[in-house]
């Protein structure tokens, strides 16, 4: 006697149904990346992008050339006050939250 075949659930039902649809977003996906990379890769040059102010051939500026006197800072200038704390020196350790305990020498809470 043969065996007879289960019938899937009717809540199985649902979930196969998404299972494909998921697979079928994931392919095409997939396939979206690897053409955009195809074509990315197919206009690039081969040897990269050209920079004819590095060339070899070139002079390249020396320590006694420097840019036009009208494009220079002047370093006499004085500095606004709402500029000044930017311009302040770092003097304390670096930290990532403004007011954290790492500036006193203690680990933060919860550590």
């Amino acid at each position: 006697m043969a065996k007879k075949q289960k019938n899937t659930a009717p809540q199985d039902q649902p979930r196969r149904g998404f299972r494909r649809f998921a697979l079928g977003s994931l392919a095409i996906g997939a396939v979206a990346l690897a053409g955009r990379y195809a074509r990315r890769r197919r206009g690039a040059p081969a040897g990269g992008h050209k920079a004819p102010d590095l060339a070899a051939g070139k002079p390249h500026p020396g320590p006694d050339h420097r840019a036009p006197e009208a494009f220079r800072p002047d370093p006499t200038a004085p500095v606004p006050e709402s500029e000044r704390d930017a311009l302040r020196p770092a003097t304390g350790k670096p930290t990532l939250v403004a007011g954290s305990d790492v500036k006193e020498g203690r680990a933060p809470a919860g550590t």
